[in-house]
Protein backbone atom coordinates (compact mmCIF):
# COMPACT_ATOMS: atom_id res chain seq x y z
CA UNK A 1 0.00 0.00 0.00
CA UNK A 2 1.43 3.19 -0.85
CA UNK A 3 2.39 5.99 1.68
CA UNK A 4 1.60 9.52 2.00
CA UNK A 5 -2.00 11.45 1.82
CA UNK A 6 -4.21 11.48 -0.83
CA UNK A 7 -6.03 14.38 -2.75
CA UNK A 8 -8.52 12.75 -3.56
CA UNK A 9 -10.53 9.65 -2.13
CA UNK A 10 -13.71 7.75 -3.89
CA UNK A 11 -15.44 4.86 -1.45
CA UNK A 12 -18.15 2.62 -1.17
CA UNK A 13 -17.67 1.43 -4.94
CA UNK A 14 -18.22 -0.44 -7.41
CA UNK A 15 -15.12 0.19 -9.39
CA UNK A 16 -14.82 -0.55 -12.92
CA UNK A 17 -11.06 -1.42 -12.99
CA UNK A 18 -10.51 -3.17 -16.15
CA UNK A 19 -12.33 -5.87 -16.54
CA UNK A 20 -15.43 -7.39 -18.08
CA UNK A 21 -17.67 -6.29 -14.56
CA UNK A 22 -17.01 -4.38 -11.50
CA UNK A 23 -14.22 -6.42 -9.58
CA UNK A 24 -13.92 -6.48 -5.49
CA UNK A 25 -12.48 -2.95 -5.68
CA UNK A 26 -14.64 -0.38 -3.74
CA UNK A 27 -12.31 2.41 -3.01
CA UNK A 28 -10.04 4.67 -4.98
CA UNK A 29 -7.34 7.34 -4.15
CA UNK A 30 -5.62 10.14 -6.44
CA UNK A 31 -2.78 12.13 -5.79
CA UNK A 32 -1.27 14.96 -8.01
CA UNK A 33 -3.45 13.82 -10.68
CA UNK A 34 -2.73 10.11 -11.12
CA UNK A 35 -4.37 7.43 -9.20
CA UNK A 36 -2.58 6.24 -6.12
CA UNK A 37 -3.91 3.13 -5.03
CA UNK A 38 -6.85 0.83 -5.57
CA UNK A 39 -8.56 -1.80 -3.18
CA UNK A 40 -10.94 -1.84 -0.53
CA UNK A 41 -11.27 -0.69 3.00
CA UNK A 42 -7.48 -0.22 3.53
CA UNK A 43 -7.43 2.58 1.01
CA UNK A 44 -9.40 4.41 2.84
CA UNK A 45 -6.08 4.93 5.52
CA UNK A 46 -4.98 7.20 2.77
CA UNK A 47 -7.48 9.98 3.80
CA UNK A 48 -5.88 13.25 5.18
CA UNK A 49 -7.62 16.11 6.63
CA UNK A 50 -7.14 17.80 3.26
CA UNK A 51 -8.18 15.26 1.00
CA UNK A 52 -11.85 15.73 -0.85
CA UNK A 53 -13.98 12.36 0.12
CA UNK A 54 -16.36 11.56 -2.79
CA UNK A 55 -19.01 8.33 -1.47
CA UNK A 56 -20.36 6.72 -4.40
CA UNK A 57 -22.93 5.31 -2.90
CA UNK A 58 -23.07 2.16 -5.48
CA UNK A 59 -22.90 4.19 -8.59
CA UNK A 60 -20.29 3.14 -10.69
CA UNK A 61 -16.90 4.51 -10.73
CA UNK A 62 -14.70 3.93 -14.23
CA UNK A 63 -11.98 5.26 -16.46
CA UNK A 64 -13.00 8.32 -17.88
CA UNK A 65 -14.75 7.68 -21.68
CA UNK A 66 -12.86 8.53 -25.31
CA UNK A 67 -13.95 9.21 -28.48
CA UNK A 68 -12.22 7.56 -31.04
CA UNK A 69 -13.98 9.18 -33.86
CA UNK A 70 -15.64 12.87 -33.08
CA UNK A 71 -15.26 16.33 -34.84
CA UNK A 72 -15.56 18.31 -31.88
CA UNK A 73 -15.31 21.96 -33.10
CA UNK A 74 -17.83 21.32 -36.06
CA UNK A 75 -20.27 19.81 -33.33
CA UNK A 76 -19.84 22.83 -30.92
CA UNK A 77 -20.39 25.25 -33.91
CA UNK A 78 -23.57 23.86 -34.97
CA UNK A 79 -24.65 23.89 -31.51
CA UNK A 80 -24.94 28.16 -32.11
CA UNK A 81 -26.75 27.36 -35.84
CA UNK A 82 -29.97 26.35 -36.82
CA UNK A 83 -30.63 23.06 -34.79
CA UNK A 84 -32.97 20.67 -36.95
CA UNK A 85 -31.53 17.72 -34.38
CA UNK A 86 -33.86 15.82 -32.33
CA UNK A 87 -36.86 15.28 -34.22
CA UNK A 88 -37.56 13.63 -38.15
CA UNK A 89 -40.97 15.95 -38.31
CA UNK A 90 -40.99 18.48 -41.91
CA UNK A 91 -43.05 20.58 -39.96
CA UNK A 92 -40.75 21.17 -36.66
CA UNK A 93 -38.15 21.77 -39.22
CA UNK A 94 -39.61 24.84 -41.17
CA UNK A 95 -40.38 26.11 -37.62
CA UNK A 96 -37.29 25.97 -36.54
CA UNK A 97 -35.61 27.17 -39.82
CA UNK A 98 -37.78 30.03 -39.88
CA UNK A 99 -37.61 31.00 -36.24
CA UNK A 100 -33.91 31.22 -36.98
CA UNK A 101 -34.58 33.23 -40.34
CA UNK A 102 -36.56 35.83 -38.13
CA UNK A 103 -34.05 35.90 -35.12
CA UNK A 104 -31.11 36.49 -37.10
CA UNK A 105 -32.24 39.53 -39.77
CA UNK A 106 -28.72 40.54 -40.35
CA UNK A 107 -27.64 36.93 -41.31
CA UNK A 108 -26.36 36.85 -45.27
CA UNK A 109 -27.00 33.30 -44.45
CA UNK A 110 -29.07 30.85 -42.97
CA UNK A 111 -26.56 27.87 -42.29
CA UNK A 112 -27.77 24.89 -40.20
CA UNK A 113 -27.61 21.05 -39.75
CA UNK A 114 -29.28 17.39 -38.01
CA UNK A 115 -32.18 17.38 -40.57
CA UNK A 116 -32.93 13.23 -41.14
CA UNK A 117 -33.31 12.01 -45.26
CA UNK A 118 -36.42 10.04 -43.75
CA UNK A 119 -38.33 13.03 -43.30
CA UNK A 120 -38.33 13.05 -47.29
CA UNK A 121 -39.58 10.85 -49.70
CA UNK A 122 -37.13 8.97 -51.20
CA UNK A 123 -34.61 11.04 -48.60
CA UNK A 124 -34.27 13.89 -51.25
CA UNK A 125 -35.26 17.30 -49.62
CA UNK A 126 -36.55 20.10 -52.23
CA UNK A 127 -35.94 23.56 -52.43
CA UNK A 128 -39.58 24.72 -52.72
CA UNK A 129 -39.94 23.81 -49.18
CA UNK A 130 -37.18 26.06 -48.16
CA UNK A 131 -38.32 28.99 -50.30
CA UNK A 132 -41.65 29.23 -48.72
CA UNK A 133 -39.67 29.87 -45.68
CA UNK A 134 -36.89 31.55 -46.84
CA UNK A 135 -36.99 33.53 -49.95
CA UNK A 136 -34.45 36.28 -49.56
CA UNK A 137 -31.27 34.70 -48.39
CA UNK A 138 -29.67 31.83 -49.51
CA UNK A 139 -30.21 28.54 -47.36
CA UNK A 140 -27.65 25.98 -46.58
CA UNK A 141 -28.39 22.88 -44.22
CA UNK A 142 -26.64 19.76 -43.57
CA UNK A 143 -28.11 16.64 -43.12
CA UNK A 144 -27.51 14.27 -39.80
CA UNK A 145 -24.86 12.50 -41.15
CA UNK A 146 -23.17 15.70 -43.01
CA UNK A 147 -22.95 13.91 -46.72
CA UNK A 148 -25.17 15.60 -47.95
CA UNK A 149 -26.92 19.40 -48.07
CA UNK A 150 -30.44 20.89 -48.25
CA UNK A 151 -30.26 24.58 -50.00
CA UNK A 152 -32.93 27.01 -51.48
CA UNK A 153 -33.54 28.39 -54.79
CA UNK A 154 -31.38 30.96 -53.54
CA UNK A 155 -28.35 29.26 -52.75
CA UNK A 156 -28.25 27.16 -56.13
CA UNK A 157 -28.63 30.75 -58.04
CA UNK A 158 -25.80 32.24 -56.26
CA UNK A 159 -23.69 29.19 -56.65
CA UNK A 160 -24.99 29.04 -60.94
CA UNK A 161 -26.50 25.43 -60.31
CA UNK A 162 -28.27 24.73 -63.24
CA UNK A 163 -29.93 22.22 -65.24
CA UNK A 164 -26.56 22.28 -67.21
CA UNK A 165 -24.43 22.01 -64.22
CA UNK A 166 -22.40 18.43 -64.47
CA UNK A 167 -22.23 16.63 -61.14
CA UNK A 168 -18.42 16.59 -59.52
CA UNK A 169 -16.62 13.73 -59.86
CA UNK A 170 -17.44 13.10 -55.86
CA UNK A 171 -21.07 14.03 -55.61
CA UNK A 172 -24.58 13.93 -57.26
CA UNK A 173 -26.41 16.88 -57.72
CA UNK A 174 -30.43 15.63 -57.02
CA UNK A 175 -32.34 16.91 -60.11
CA UNK A 176 -36.51 16.81 -60.70
CA UNK A 177 -37.33 14.98 -64.39
CA UNK A 178 -36.34 17.98 -66.64
CA UNK A 179 -33.15 18.05 -64.67
CA UNK A 180 -34.06 21.38 -62.84
CA UNK A 181 -32.05 20.86 -59.30
CA UNK A 182 -33.98 19.86 -56.17
CA UNK A 183 -32.40 21.25 -53.79
CA UNK A 184 -30.65 17.68 -52.43
CA UNK A 185 -26.46 18.04 -53.05
CA UNK A 186 -24.67 14.63 -52.17
CA UNK A 187 -20.86 14.19 -51.19
CA UNK A 188 -18.69 16.61 -52.99
CA UNK A 189 -21.67 18.75 -54.79
CA UNK A 190 -21.96 20.11 -51.24
CA UNK A 191 -18.85 22.29 -51.93
CA UNK A 192 -20.48 23.69 -54.52
CA UNK A 193 -22.84 25.89 -51.86
CA UNK A 194 -20.10 25.35 -49.33
CA UNK A 195 -17.11 27.75 -50.67
CA UNK A 196 -19.75 30.65 -50.74
CA UNK A 197 -20.88 30.10 -47.14
CA UNK A 198 -18.96 33.53 -45.21
CA UNK A 199 -15.86 32.54 -43.43
CA UNK A 200 -16.10 31.26 -40.05
CA UNK A 201 -13.82 33.55 -38.19
CA UNK A 202 -10.80 32.04 -35.67
CA UNK A 203 -13.14 32.97 -32.76
CA UNK A 204 -16.28 31.52 -34.02
CA UNK A 205 -14.01 27.80 -33.78
CA UNK A 206 -12.86 28.41 -30.36
CA UNK A 207 -16.26 29.05 -29.25
CA UNK A 208 -17.16 25.88 -31.17
CA UNK A 209 -14.59 23.83 -29.46
CA UNK A 210 -15.05 25.60 -25.53
CA UNK A 211 -18.79 24.92 -26.20
CA UNK A 212 -18.37 21.19 -27.32
CA UNK A 213 -15.68 20.50 -24.21
CA UNK A 214 -18.12 21.16 -22.21
CA UNK A 215 -20.15 19.18 -23.75
CA UNK A 216 -18.17 16.13 -23.60
CA UNK A 217 -17.43 16.71 -20.25
CA UNK A 218 -20.66 16.15 -19.24
CA UNK A 219 -21.07 13.31 -20.86
CA UNK A 220 -18.10 11.92 -19.48
CA UNK A 221 -15.60 11.85 -22.62
CA UNK A 222 -12.10 12.93 -20.87
CA UNK A 223 -10.27 12.85 -24.02
CA UNK A 224 -11.11 12.28 -28.44
CA UNK A 225 -9.57 11.92 -31.71
CA UNK A 226 -10.94 14.73 -33.62
CA UNK A 227 -11.15 13.22 -37.23
CA UNK A 228 -10.51 16.31 -39.63
CA UNK A 229 -7.80 18.59 -38.80
CA UNK A 230 -6.42 20.49 -41.73
CA UNK A 231 -9.27 19.49 -43.73
CA UNK A 232 -9.72 19.91 -47.57
CA UNK A 233 -11.91 18.78 -50.48
CA UNK A 234 -15.41 21.25 -49.40
CA UNK A 235 -14.80 20.84 -45.52
CA UNK A 236 -13.64 23.07 -43.27
CA UNK A 237 -10.35 23.43 -41.63
CA UNK A 238 -10.70 23.73 -37.86
CA UNK A 239 -7.42 23.27 -36.77
CA UNK A 240 -6.44 26.66 -35.51
CA UNK A 241 -9.24 26.20 -32.51
CA UNK A 242 -7.33 23.66 -31.53
CA UNK A 243 -4.06 25.40 -31.94
CA UNK A 244 -5.22 28.12 -29.83
CA UNK A 245 -6.87 26.34 -27.05
CA UNK A 246 -3.68 23.70 -26.81
CA UNK A 247 -1.61 26.67 -26.69
CA UNK A 248 -3.90 28.44 -23.88
CA UNK A 249 -4.52 25.67 -21.70
CA UNK A 250 -8.34 26.16 -22.20
CA UNK A 251 -8.00 22.83 -23.52
CA UNK A 252 -8.26 20.42 -21.01
CA UNK A 253 -8.75 17.24 -22.46
CA UNK A 254 -6.55 15.38 -24.04
CA UNK A 255 -7.00 15.53 -27.91
CA UNK A 256 -5.25 13.33 -30.72
CA UNK A 257 -5.87 15.14 -34.33
CA UNK A 258 -6.30 13.13 -37.71
CA UNK A 259 -4.44 15.38 -40.15
CA UNK A 260 -6.44 14.89 -43.66
CA UNK A 261 -5.30 13.15 -46.47
CA UNK A 262 -6.57 15.39 -49.27
CA UNK A 263 -8.11 13.39 -52.01
CA UNK A 264 -7.30 15.63 -54.93
CA UNK A 265 -3.44 15.12 -54.16
CA UNK A 266 -0.85 12.42 -53.89
CA UNK A 267 1.93 11.59 -52.16
CA UNK A 268 3.62 14.80 -52.41
CA UNK A 269 1.37 15.89 -49.27
CA UNK A 270 3.22 13.66 -46.85
CA UNK A 271 5.99 16.24 -46.26
CA UNK A 272 3.47 18.45 -45.08
CA UNK A 273 1.97 16.13 -42.91
CA UNK A 274 5.17 15.78 -41.18
CA UNK A 275 5.25 19.36 -40.88
CA UNK A 276 2.37 19.49 -39.46
CA UNK A 277 2.52 17.13 -36.81
CA UNK A 278 5.26 19.04 -35.10
CA UNK A 279 3.67 22.36 -35.60
CA UNK A 280 0.39 20.54 -33.90
CA UNK A 281 2.48 18.63 -31.04
CA UNK A 282 1.32 21.85 -28.13
CA UNK A 283 -0.30 21.33 -24.80
CA UNK A 284 -2.56 18.08 -24.55
CA UNK A 285 -2.48 18.09 -28.55
CA UNK A 286 -1.25 15.69 -30.49
CA UNK A 287 -1.32 14.97 -34.58
CA UNK A 288 0.43 11.76 -35.42
CA UNK A 289 -2.67 10.31 -37.16
CA UNK A 290 -4.15 10.91 -41.01
CA UNK A 291 -7.83 10.82 -42.02
CA UNK A 292 -8.60 8.62 -45.29
CA UNK A 293 -12.15 9.09 -46.43
CA UNK A 294 -12.48 6.55 -48.29
CA UNK A 295 -16.38 6.87 -49.37
CA UNK A 296 -19.37 8.36 -49.13
CA UNK A 297 -22.67 6.47 -46.84
CA UNK A 298 -25.27 4.08 -47.88
CA UNK A 299 -28.47 6.23 -47.56
CA UNK A 300 -26.89 8.11 -50.60
CA UNK A 301 -25.74 4.76 -52.29
CA UNK A 302 -22.05 6.47 -51.78
CA UNK A 303 -20.80 3.69 -49.72
CA UNK A 304 -18.22 1.76 -51.55
CA UNK A 305 -19.49 -1.62 -51.97
CA UNK A 306 -18.73 -5.41 -53.56
CA UNK A 307 -22.11 -5.96 -54.64
CA UNK A 308 -24.03 -3.21 -56.26
CA UNK A 309 -27.28 -1.25 -54.97
CA UNK A 310 -30.69 -2.02 -55.39
CA UNK A 311 -33.33 0.05 -57.29
CA UNK A 312 -36.47 1.49 -55.55
CA UNK A 313 -37.95 -1.76 -56.67
CA UNK A 314 -35.36 -4.24 -55.72
CA UNK A 315 -33.40 -4.51 -59.11
CA UNK A 316 -29.59 -4.43 -59.24
CA UNK A 317 -27.88 -1.41 -60.49
CA UNK A 318 -24.88 -1.16 -61.61
CA UNK A 319 -23.90 1.44 -58.91
CA UNK A 320 -21.21 0.32 -55.97
CA UNK A 321 -20.59 3.63 -54.21
CA UNK A 322 -17.57 5.82 -54.52
CA UNK A 323 -14.28 4.90 -54.21
CA UNK A 324 -12.79 9.12 -52.90
CA UNK A 325 -8.96 7.61 -52.66
CA UNK A 326 -7.92 5.49 -55.34
CA UNK A 327 -8.07 1.92 -54.18
CA UNK A 328 -4.69 1.26 -56.22
CA UNK A 329 -2.67 4.34 -54.81
CA UNK A 330 -3.87 3.76 -50.95
CA UNK A 331 -1.30 0.65 -50.32
CA UNK A 332 1.71 3.61 -51.17
CA UNK A 333 0.41 6.16 -48.88
CA UNK A 334 -0.53 3.95 -45.84
CA UNK A 335 2.65 2.02 -46.50
CA UNK A 336 4.61 5.80 -46.37
CA UNK A 337 2.95 7.26 -43.85
CA UNK A 338 3.49 4.20 -41.89
CA UNK A 339 7.40 4.19 -42.30
CA UNK A 340 6.98 7.90 -40.71
CA UNK A 341 5.20 6.85 -37.66
CA UNK A 342 1.74 8.05 -38.38
CA UNK A 343 -1.11 6.00 -37.81
CA UNK A 344 -3.78 5.28 -40.56
CA UNK A 345 -7.65 6.64 -39.38
CA UNK A 346 -10.53 5.42 -42.49
CA UNK A 347 -13.65 6.42 -42.90
CA UNK A 348 -14.81 3.26 -44.59
CA UNK A 349 -18.48 2.71 -44.36
CA UNK A 350 -19.12 -0.12 -47.39
CA UNK A 351 -17.32 -3.26 -48.00
CA UNK A 352 -15.00 -2.47 -50.20
CA UNK A 353 -14.15 0.55 -49.05
CA UNK A 354 -13.28 -1.88 -45.39
CA UNK A 355 -11.49 -4.26 -47.91
CA UNK A 356 -9.18 -1.31 -49.30
CA UNK A 357 -8.34 0.05 -46.40
CA UNK A 358 -7.35 -3.79 -45.05
CA UNK A 359 -5.53 -4.49 -48.12
CA UNK A 360 -3.64 -0.99 -47.61
CA UNK A 361 -2.58 -1.93 -43.79
CA UNK A 362 -1.78 -5.27 -45.10
CA UNK A 363 0.83 -3.32 -47.50
CA UNK A 364 2.11 -1.28 -45.00
CA UNK A 365 2.71 -4.41 -42.25
CA UNK A 366 4.55 -5.98 -45.13
CA UNK A 367 6.77 -3.57 -45.94
CA UNK A 368 7.55 -2.19 -42.84
CA UNK A 369 6.90 -4.59 -39.87
CA UNK A 370 4.06 -4.36 -37.48
CA UNK A 371 5.64 -0.83 -36.07
CA UNK A 372 3.44 0.25 -33.08
CA UNK A 373 1.28 2.98 -35.42
CA UNK A 374 -1.99 1.28 -34.41
CA UNK A 375 -4.41 1.80 -37.67
CA UNK A 376 -8.34 1.43 -37.68
CA UNK A 377 -11.14 1.98 -39.10
CA UNK A 378 -14.21 3.86 -38.35
CA UNK A 379 -17.50 3.10 -39.11
CA UNK A 380 -18.08 -0.39 -40.77
CA UNK A 381 -21.09 -0.07 -41.50
CA UNK A 382 -21.02 -3.44 -44.30
CA UNK A 383 -18.53 -6.06 -43.61
CA UNK A 384 -17.40 -8.85 -45.50
CA UNK A 385 -17.00 -11.89 -43.54
CA UNK A 386 -14.22 -13.00 -44.86
CA UNK A 387 -12.68 -9.61 -43.70
CA UNK A 388 -13.64 -9.96 -40.08
CA UNK A 389 -10.52 -12.08 -38.87
CA UNK A 390 -8.33 -9.80 -41.30
CA UNK A 391 -8.55 -7.39 -38.38
CA UNK A 392 -6.88 -8.95 -35.63
CA UNK A 393 -3.95 -10.42 -38.01
CA UNK A 394 -3.24 -6.79 -39.01
CA UNK A 395 -3.51 -4.91 -36.01
CA UNK A 396 -5.89 -2.96 -37.40
CA UNK A 397 -8.55 -1.49 -34.27
CA UNK A 398 -12.12 -1.94 -35.33
CA UNK A 399 -13.40 2.06 -34.60
CA UNK A 400 -17.51 1.94 -33.73
CA UNK A 401 -19.85 4.39 -33.87
CA UNK A 402 -22.64 1.81 -32.15
CA UNK A 403 -25.65 4.34 -32.04
CA UNK A 404 -26.00 3.51 -35.99
CA UNK A 405 -26.90 -0.02 -35.27
CA UNK A 406 -30.38 -0.40 -34.87
CA UNK A 407 -33.72 -0.61 -36.89
CA UNK A 408 -35.11 2.72 -37.54
CA UNK A 409 -36.36 4.91 -40.32
CA UNK A 410 -33.09 5.56 -41.78
CA UNK A 411 -31.81 2.04 -41.74
CA UNK A 412 -35.25 0.50 -42.37
CA UNK A 413 -36.22 2.89 -45.11
CA UNK A 414 -33.46 4.29 -46.94
CA UNK A 415 -31.07 1.91 -46.41
CA UNK A 416 -32.20 -2.19 -45.63
CA UNK A 417 -34.25 -2.24 -49.08
CA UNK A 418 -31.15 -1.14 -51.06
CA UNK A 419 -28.97 -3.42 -50.37
CA UNK A 420 -28.79 -6.75 -51.56
CA UNK A 421 -29.44 -9.62 -48.74
CA UNK A 422 -25.82 -10.85 -47.84
CA UNK A 423 -24.67 -6.86 -47.55
CA UNK A 424 -27.76 -6.51 -45.46
CA UNK A 425 -26.91 -9.09 -43.15
CA UNK A 426 -23.11 -7.99 -42.75
CA UNK A 427 -23.62 -4.84 -41.42
CA UNK A 428 -22.10 -3.63 -37.58
CA UNK A 429 -20.65 -6.94 -37.35
CA UNK A 430 -19.26 -6.09 -33.83
CA UNK A 431 -19.57 -9.35 -32.19
CA UNK A 432 -17.82 -10.86 -34.99
CA UNK A 433 -15.49 -9.04 -34.51
CA UNK A 434 -14.84 -9.62 -31.16
CA UNK A 435 -15.19 -12.78 -31.17
CA UNK A 436 -12.48 -13.42 -34.16
CA UNK A 437 -9.97 -11.48 -31.75
CA UNK A 438 -9.98 -7.78 -32.80
CA UNK A 439 -9.64 -4.92 -30.67
CA UNK A 440 -12.68 -2.61 -30.48
CA UNK A 441 -12.72 1.18 -29.88
CA UNK A 442 -15.86 3.35 -30.21
CA UNK A 443 -16.66 6.69 -30.75
CA UNK A 444 -19.54 8.99 -32.49
CA UNK A 445 -19.18 10.63 -35.10
CA UNK A 446 -20.51 14.33 -33.55
CA UNK A 447 -22.09 15.92 -34.47
CA UNK A 448 -23.69 13.02 -37.01
CA UNK A 449 -24.81 11.61 -34.08
CA UNK A 450 -25.33 12.02 -30.04
CA UNK A 451 -21.85 11.96 -28.58
CA UNK A 452 -23.50 10.24 -25.72
CA UNK A 453 -21.61 6.98 -24.35
CA UNK A 454 -23.90 5.56 -22.70
CA UNK A 455 -26.61 5.92 -25.47
CA UNK A 456 -23.82 3.66 -27.60
CA UNK A 457 -23.59 1.47 -25.21
CA UNK A 458 -27.03 1.00 -24.95
CA UNK A 459 -27.23 -0.41 -28.78
CA UNK A 460 -24.54 -2.08 -28.61
CA UNK A 461 -25.93 -4.47 -25.87
CA UNK A 462 -29.30 -4.01 -27.24
CA UNK A 463 -28.75 -3.40 -30.71
CA UNK A 464 -32.07 -1.29 -30.41
CA UNK A 465 -32.27 2.26 -29.62
CA UNK A 466 -33.62 3.25 -25.98
CA UNK A 467 -37.44 3.06 -25.38
CA UNK A 468 -37.83 2.57 -29.31
CA UNK A 469 -39.47 -1.03 -28.83
CA UNK A 470 -38.56 -2.41 -32.01
CA UNK A 471 -36.84 -5.73 -32.32
CA UNK A 472 -33.26 -5.78 -31.95
CA UNK A 473 -30.88 -5.47 -35.38
CA UNK A 474 -29.23 -8.18 -35.96
CA UNK A 475 -29.07 -9.22 -31.95
CA UNK A 476 -26.45 -11.85 -33.66
CA UNK A 477 -23.80 -9.33 -33.05
CA UNK A 478 -24.34 -7.72 -29.44
CA UNK A 479 -21.99 -6.95 -27.18
CA UNK A 480 -21.85 -7.45 -23.48
CA UNK A 481 -21.78 -3.95 -21.14
CA UNK A 482 -18.28 -4.87 -19.88
CA UNK A 483 -17.18 -5.31 -23.78
CA UNK A 484 -19.05 -2.09 -24.84
CA UNK A 485 -17.40 -0.22 -21.78
CA UNK A 486 -14.06 -1.45 -22.26
CA UNK A 487 -13.93 -0.29 -26.50
CA UNK A 488 -15.50 3.24 -25.20
CA UNK A 489 -12.56 3.31 -22.21
CA UNK A 490 -9.32 1.44 -23.19
CA UNK A 491 -9.82 0.51 -26.42
CA UNK A 492 -10.40 4.10 -27.38
CA UNK A 493 -7.01 4.85 -25.52
CA UNK A 494 -5.21 2.57 -27.51
CA UNK A 495 -6.15 4.02 -30.55
CA UNK A 496 -5.46 7.51 -28.97
CA UNK A 497 -1.96 6.43 -28.04
CA UNK A 498 -3.21 7.87 -24.20
CA UNK A 499 -1.58 4.38 -23.04
CA UNK A 500 -1.56 6.24 -19.21
CA UNK A 501 -5.04 5.87 -19.46
CA UNK A 502 -8.35 3.87 -20.05
CA UNK A 503 -8.22 2.04 -16.76
CA UNK A 504 -8.32 2.59 -13.22
CA UNK A 505 -4.71 1.69 -12.13
CA UNK A 506 -2.26 2.88 -9.99
CA UNK A 507 0.00 5.25 -11.68
CA UNK A 508 -2.89 5.80 -14.55
CA UNK A 509 -4.34 9.14 -15.05
CA UNK A 510 -6.97 9.79 -12.44
CA UNK A 511 -9.55 10.70 -15.84
CA UNK A 512 -12.61 9.61 -14.08
CA UNK A 513 -16.50 8.92 -14.21
CA UNK A 514 -18.98 8.01 -11.58
CA UNK A 515 -22.26 7.86 -13.34
CA UNK A 516 -25.92 8.08 -11.88
CA UNK A 517 -26.05 4.23 -11.04
CA UNK A 518 -24.37 0.83 -11.77
CA UNK A 519 -25.59 -0.04 -14.92
CA UNK A 520 -24.30 -3.65 -14.33
CA UNK A 521 -27.16 -3.87 -11.69
CA UNK A 522 -30.13 -2.66 -14.19
CA UNK A 523 -31.65 -4.59 -17.00
CA UNK A 524 -29.89 -4.08 -20.33
CA UNK A 525 -32.93 -2.10 -21.97
CA UNK A 526 -31.90 0.67 -19.05
CA UNK A 527 -28.57 1.06 -19.79
CA UNK A 528 -29.21 4.25 -21.71
CA UNK A 529 -30.70 6.15 -18.89
CA UNK A 530 -27.69 6.14 -16.78
CA UNK A 531 -25.95 9.60 -16.94
CA UNK A 532 -23.11 11.26 -15.82
CA UNK A 533 -22.89 12.48 -11.91
CA UNK A 534 -19.25 13.42 -12.11
CA UNK A 535 -16.00 13.63 -14.60
CA UNK A 536 -12.66 14.46 -13.35
CA UNK A 537 -9.63 15.02 -15.61
CA UNK A 538 -5.94 14.57 -13.88
CA UNK A 539 -7.93 14.41 -10.75
CA UNK A 540 -9.67 17.89 -10.81
CA UNK A 541 -13.21 18.16 -11.59
CA UNK A 542 -14.38 19.24 -15.03
CA UNK A 543 -18.44 18.62 -14.43
CA UNK A 544 -20.99 18.20 -11.79
CA UNK A 545 -24.49 17.63 -12.48
CA UNK A 546 -27.32 19.17 -10.61
CA UNK A 547 -28.06 16.85 -7.26
CA UNK A 548 -24.48 14.85 -7.70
Amino acid sequence: MPTGVADLLFTNGPLLTGGASPGPATALAVRDGLILAVGGDEVLALAGPRTEVVDLRGRLLLPGFQDAHIHAVMGGIELGQCDLTGTTDLGEYLDRIGAHARANPGAAWIVGSGWSMESFPGGTPGRGLLDQIVADRPVFLINRDHHGAWVNSRALALAGIDAGTPDPADGRIDREPDGTPSGGLQEGAMALVADLLPAMTPADRLDGLLRAQRLLHSLGITAWQDAALCASNGYSDISDAYLTAAGDSSLISAVAGALWWDRDRDAGQIPELVAKREKFAIGRLRCGSVKFMLDGVAENFTAAMTVPYRDAHGHPTTNRGLSFVDPAALPGYVTALDALGFQAHFHALGDRAVRDALDAVAAARAANGFLDTRPHLAHLQVVHPDDVPRFSALGATANMQPLWAAHEPQMDELTLPFLEPGPAGWQYPFGDLERAGATLAAGSDWPVSSPDPMRGIHVAVNRALLGSGLEPFLPEQRLTLGTALAAYTAGSAFVNHLDDTGQLRPGYRADLVVLDRDPFGAPPAEIGESSVDLTYIGGVRVHEATGA
